[in-house]
């Protein structure tokens, strides 16, 4: 019976315990969405992330919405969280400051910087005149010369490019190629001499030796290609028959 009371009372007081905490438990729970459900002044419900966010022209500070100074000659950003200078105006921390703009210059593209006019290069903060010498043009930047193709640019000026004999102007204009079976030497064009059984190589300025040939020195001597051997692809070497292998200059049994 006494057993049967304990047992009865300490029952009691468990779920006594149990009532308290759940009351306290749904005390807090309330208090947190209260706090959600309360939106700061400038601000308005996210509707997808859930919570609150600032109005445009405003940034979260602390648990609020602080206002967004746009500074004058400028403007806020698309999704309003900040500002940027207008066009002649470059951001100078909490100021936009005009762009001062030399003589010969006008405003780049993006409006935060300036460029020289065709015929003129940036110096410092200036533009200065590109210098054209005589047979010399602007090139497709504007900010320097070009010469014109036969003439190569030497000191400021455009010289005349000296074409010797047996050669021709190249592609760029400024230079010389020694026409096929010559080559360059000393600032002219020599002939290039192809001995006996040879033929000037794809390069027209070397030669190669003829099929079943080989190079010695500045001529071509017959290949001695070997027994149970034939010339190779080039028809400069020569290689073994299948079965057999290079050896002493010569072709041998190759032996498993």
């Amino acid at each position: 019976m006494i057993g049967y009371r304990l047992r009865r009372g300490g029952s009691h007081a468990l779920l006594m315990v149990l009532l308290v905490l759940g009351s306290w438990t749904l005390g807090a729970s309330a208090g947190r969405t209260q706090a959600l459900d309360e939106l700061p002044e400038n601000a308005h419900r996210n509707r997808y992330a859930g919570g609150w966010e600032c109005d445009r022209g405003y940034r979260q500070s602390a648990s609020g919405c602080a206002r967004i100074d746009v500074p004058l000659n400028a403007y806020l950003e698309s999704y309003g969280r900040g500002w940027a200078c207008d066009r002649g105006y470059r951001n100078g921390g909490a100021a936009c400051a005009q762009i001062e703009i030399p003589a010969n210059a006008f405003l780049a593209a993006g409006g935060s910087g300036w460029v020289c006019d065709r015929g003129y290069r940036k110096v410092g903060g200036s533009c200065t005149a590109v210098v054209v010498p005589e047979h010399g043009y602007l090139d497709f930047s504007g900010e320097r010369f070009a010469c014109e193709r036969g003439f190569r640019e030497a000191g400021g000026s455009c010289e005349k490019v000296l074409v010797p004999a047996e050669a021709y102007l190249g592609r760029s204009g400024d230079d010389w190629i020694c026409r096929r079976g010559y080559r360059k030497s000393n600032g002219t064009c020599v002939a290039v001499p192809v001995p006996p059984n040879a033929f000037l190589d794809s390069r027209g300025s070397e030669w190669d030796c003829a099929r079943g040939f080989e190079k010695s020195g500045r001529s071509c001597v017959p290949l001695q290609v070997p027994e149970r051997a034939h010339l190779g692809y080039s028809g400069n070497s020569w290689s073994c028959d299948p079965g057999y292998r290079p050896r002493g200059g010569g072709c041998v049994e190759d032996v498993l």
